[in-house]
């Protein structure tokens, strides 16, 4: 407090909002605020630049690539920057506040984590990261100490104060080892050339201290020199060696993410995130980046993740370790726990509800029963015409309603509908009767009239530059429906309509959709559509919002997994706008059943008309149409409908006698649309059935013998939708009595 009270920044009025309350955090070359902004009237996080490094210029680079790049991202999951200030004076950035703690502050409370929120942290770290690296951004200092938590688990990013403007023609800050030792990765460690994937060791080195509660490389006696040598050479210890309830699925993305060569590593943040996800689907998932994962590592393995450093190179890198922190004075114990962002309440997650109005479909349904009373009088024997005495002139009923026009004439006539059209009268009113008016007209007559359904189109204005919601309303009170469409638009501000699908002033039908584009304002910049295919529909999801791409879901039958994305509208890399939608086609789980055909050789002898019908487990699975043999071209055969593979029990019945025999079985493979053959004899079955006439003669034994062998020669022969028909030699099995399927 005593500091606090001889900190003279607080009190100031930095560019005359933003009033110093309170000192909140400390690091190595700056000091955190509580600031209130009096202008927007809210509190906000100004890091100032300490007097002592005002004019070093490495601290003041530093300082002010920071600010650069927060200010080129923006993402949920990263610290906002306001406003920034560089005079002689005074050096500082004014940022979101966050009402929390530091990510290193949890895990000293609740280490080891669950699995489940280390996932979610880490997950959030890895989104923060990924648009960072679409911007060219590489953060090269990931530790707890530079992650806020909210409340609520929402994480922070922040202190981009060493990040690395990756596409830069020159190098806004150089490639020497600087970071915090303990995350840091081995290319970084000697000073070469870093990337997104430096980043993505560091992830690996949290998720590893996470899940067990230590980290990977550490000394004790903290010495940075000997951490970043054991970074660059010594193999990356088994999570599971310290807790051994580990999964397996997760110790595999830890180690390739901690690979030593970065070409072995997770090549993007997504890649890491798409296995993070798979993992949550299912914590059993075996990912097979490590054969040897589960037991003793064998060479080869150790290989991938182990490239070991002759005890000379080690020595001298050491050496130029030592030589660059004693230089740049990078490893400052302070650093650790430099809580130098804070930041506000989550952003708010918009959604776009696409309303969807049911055109009303009114019938009219007219029952009237009317009962004819009239009075005819007899013709006069001199041939006079007809002399009604309840004759009177026909009333006019055009632009009536139709029902009132019933009430008031249906005791006299016979209203009928003849037809409902659209017309220049309103909805329900009648524009054309059968008899003109003041025509005469009999008590009881039938009156045939046209009702209208409304005027035929409806006037669409012109919409162009109005308010959406405005807009929208007034579209719906023309009785039409809305189909809102988002794109962005250089010059129609956000929130407005770019244009109409039809184009106002147009004629259209009654409850038409209205194609409705609606400005997002201006083109900022366009992205490349990911690879949507093989990735959950959840996992897609979340990588379109990455991409700030909108998804419409198009379920599909496929036997592959449900949810699994198999087809996208857009290709993959194709460049768009931000917020263009995207379809994927998304399998429901639900095989897409096949047909598969099956013949059969028909014996020569046979006679009769018969049918087949398939059997599975007992129940009929499909039955074939009946056939005439004297009709049939020697064969004849049965579709079968299904999926995947299955075994099913085909019966022969001759239609004459109600006999049944089993034919065989056979295995059908509905993906391949083939049929194999696993038991069969035709003949005999049409035999058993009282197909085949009996001989009326006597015959030995062997003539018998010969005939049976003959006829049990004749097969089954299957066939696919195709033209062509394999005809196989089944085994000669002759039953004589009748058989029902087996419920196999």
């Amino acid at each position: 407090m005593e500091k606090d009270r001889n900190d003279k920044n607080i009190g100031k009025k930095l560019d005359g909002r933003y009033e110093i309350t309170e000192r909140i955090g400390e690091g190595g070359m700056a000091d955190v605020y509580r600031a209130n902004d009096i202008v927007d009237k809210k509190t906000v996080a100004v890091k100032i630049l300490k007097k002592e490094f005002a004019e070093n210029e490495e601290f003041l680079r530093r300082f002010r690539n920071e600010s650069k790049a927060i200010a080129l991202l923006s993402h949920p999951n990263i610290v906002k920057v306001y406003d920034v200030g560089f005079s002689e004076r005074i050096q500082f950035i004014v940022m979101e506040y966050i009402d929390g703690i530091t990510l290193n502050e949890y895990m000293e409370q609740s280490s080891p984590l669950d699995w489940k929120d280390a996932a979610h942290f880490v997950m959030q770290i890895l989104r923060a990261l990924q648009h960072a690296h679409s911007k060219g951004i590489v953060h090269r200092d990931i530790k707890p100490q530079n992650i806020m938590m909210l409340r609520d688990g929402t994480i922070k990013v922040m202190d981009f104060g060493i990040a690395k403007f990756a596409r830069e023609s020159g190098k806004t800050c150089t490639d020497k080892a600087i970071g915090t030792v303990h995350y840091i990765s081995p290319e970084q460690a000697r000073g070469a050339e870093t990337d997104e994937k430096s980043d993505l060791y560091s992830v690996g080195v949290l998720l590893f201290e996470m899940l067990t509660g230590k980290k990977p490389f550490d000394t004790e006696t903290n010495d940075p020199v000997s951490i970043a040598v054991m970074h660059m050479q010594k193999e990356v210890p088994r999570p599971s060696s310290i807790q051994p309830n580990l999964a397996t699925g997760l110790e595999e993305i830890i180690l390739k993410a901690m690979q030593k060569d970065p070409a072995n590593r997770y090549q993007t943040a997504l890649e890491m995130m798409n296995d993070i996800e798979a993992f949550k689907e299912n914590p059993d998932i075996v990912f097979g980046y490590f054969p040897d994962v589960t037991g003793e590592a064998s060479d080869d393995a150790k290989t991938r993740f182990f490239t070991p450093v002759s005890e000379k190179d080690a020595v001298e890198e050491a050496d130029s370790y030592e030589e660059e922190l004693d230089e740049d004075e990078e490893y400052d114990e302070e650093d650790e726990d430099d809580d130098d962002e804070y930041e506000e309440e989550e952003e708010e997650r918009h959604s776009l509800f696409v309303p969807i109005l049911t055109a009303v479909i009114i019938v009219v349904i007219i029952i009237g029963v009317f009962f004819l009373t009239t009075f005819i009088m007899n013709w006069i024997e001199n041939g006079k015409g007809a002399n009604t005495t309840d004759e009177w002139k026909m009333p006019s009923l055009i632009n009536m309603d139709f029902e009132e026009a019933l009430s008031q004439y249906g005791d006299k006539l016979q209203i009928v509908s003849e037809s409902e059209e659209y017309s220049e009268f309103e909805r329900n009113r009648i524009f054309w009767q059968s008899v003109p008016e003041n025509d005469p007209v009999s008590r009881g007559a039938v009156i045939n009239v046209k009702v209208s359904k409304g005027t035929k189109t409806i006037k669409l204005p012109n919409y162009n530059n109005w308010d959406y919601e405005t807009a929208r309303n007034q579209i719906l009170g023309l009785g039409l429906d809305v189909d809102p469409r988002y794109a962005y638009n250089d010059e129609v501000p956000a929130g407005k309509i770019i244009s109409t699908d039809p184009q106002g002033p147009a004629d259209v039908e009654p409850g038409a959709f209205i194609t409705v584009t609606v400005s997002k304002g201006e083109n900022i910049e366009t992205v490349e559509v990911p690879n949507f295919i093989n990735m959950t529909w959840e996992v897609a999801k979340e990588t379109a919002t990455l991409y700030e791409l909108e998804l419409v879901k198009e379920e599909i039958n496929s036997s592959s997994d449900a949810g699994t994305v198999l087809g996208q509208s857009i290709d993959a890399q194709t460049p768009v706008t931000k917020g263009t939608s995207i379809s994927l086609k998304v399998s429901n789980g639900i095989p897409e059943e096949k047909t598969v055909k099956v013949s059969f050789a028909i014996p020569t002898d046979a006679n009769g008309n018969f049918h087949i019908t398939f059997y599975e487990g007992g129940a009929v699975k499909t039955q074939g149409n009946s056939f005439n043999v004297d009709l049939a071209a020697g064969t004849t055969f049965v579709e079968v409908k299904g999926t995947g593979t299955m075994t099913l029990v085909a019966t022969l019945t001759n239609e004459a006698n109600g006999k049944t025999a089993t034919i065989g079985s056979y295995s059908l493979n509905f993906d391949k649309n083939q049929t194999n053959v696993v038991q069969s004899d035709v003949a005999a079955a049409f035999k058993a059935v009282d197909g085949i006439p009996a001989l009326t003669t006597t015959t030995t034994s062997a003539t018998t013998a010969a005939s049976t062998s003959t006829t049990a020669a004749t097969s089954a022969s299957v066939s696919s939708t195709t033209s062509t028909t394999t005809t196989a030699a089944p085994p000669a099995q002759q039953n004589e009595e009748t058989q029902v399927p087996a419920a196999n």
